[in-house]
């Protein structure tokens, strides 16, 4: 067996460590550390409006009730995460991987920049990967083809309640088979409808505001891989490798390329696959 390597994961937006729960194991079993993080904002850290559960629900209300979760900010989730990847460092002796999943690229790049000797490699599954200065707001806006799908799933405006809010305790089934085909495109219903109900609600809608803090001294000296989901209906594949070639230009070096054929949430759908490129990055 490999020597103990240290994992560190984090979610994309609307998820929680509870994302990796089939990827955790895999990698433990090879006599590997892995913490998966709970954001700020997230998961059992997340509040929600009290118009998501209310009935009847009201729509209206739905749309303008403040985020208890708008004040939560990218320094926090850095923070957060700089404490996990130290705490896994002091554990193994070496340098953790640090893997994000969709918005949760934005804290990979961020906490690399600052601790860039303290990671082993930055690995990005389907994530917000953006070049010095651009935000993920500016990436998602760039090029968008009238009929994407996330878009559709929003039920207020973020300017409004400072959330990005889906209806996660949506009883309309038209909805949830939307949300299902853009986050969950290639998973069973079964999976799909317990997965779902760990999400939350409120996505900080400030945190996607926030510029790319990577240069090609700090974050470019970290080994870089991106994982590219072909059939990812959240971020779809054409602004997947939009990133990709802007991040190269940007800094100079190339990032190394995993292709896998899914959806945009592979954990669930071919934990397989996932854990074994996972394992073979160094």
């Amino acid at each position: 067996m490999s020597k103990s390597r240290g994992y560190v994961f984090i979610h994309g937006a609307w998820h929680s460590s509870g994302t990796w729960a089939e990827i955790k194991p895999r990698l433990e079993r090879q006599g590997h550390l892995v913490r998966a993080v709970d954001l700020p904002g997230a998961g059992p850290n997340a509040s929600e409006p009290a118009s998501l559960t209310r009935r009847p629900f009201d729509k209206d209300a739905f749309a303008t009730e403040p985020s208890p979760n708008a004040d939560v900010t990218q320094r926090e989730r850095t923070d957060a995460v700089i404490a996990a990847v130290r705490e896994i460092n002091s554990q193994t002796g070496g340098k953790a991987i640090l893997v994000g999943h969709s918005l949760g690229g934005l804290t990979v790049s961020h906490v690399a920049e600052e601790i860039p000797e303290e990671i082993g490699a930055v690995v990005y599954l389907t994530a917000m990967m953006l070049p010095s200065g651009m935000s993920a707001l500016e990436v998602s806006k760039r090029d968008a083809l009238p009929d994407e799908m996330l878009p559709s799933l929003i039920c207020a405006n973020p300017n409004t309640v400072g959330a990005m809010r889906l209806n996660t305790r949506s009883e309309d089934p038209a909805y949830r088979a939307r949300m299902k085909e853009c986050f969950y495109g290639d998973v069973d219903q079964e999976t799909f409808d317990r997965v779902a109900k760990g999400l939350h609600c409120d996505e900080p809608a400030v945190v996607r505001m926030e510029p790319s803090p990577m240069t090609a001294g700090n974050f470019g000296t970290v080994p870089r891989h991106y994982i590219e989901c072909t059939e990812d209906n959240a971020i779809p594949i054409y602004r997947q490798r939009f990133m990709i070639a802007a991040v190269d230009a940007a800094l100079g070096s190339k990032t190394t390329v995993h292709t896998l054929r899914c959806s945009h949430s592979p954990f669930a759908s071919i934990p397989d696959d996932l854990g074994g490129i996972l394992l073979n990055i160094r």
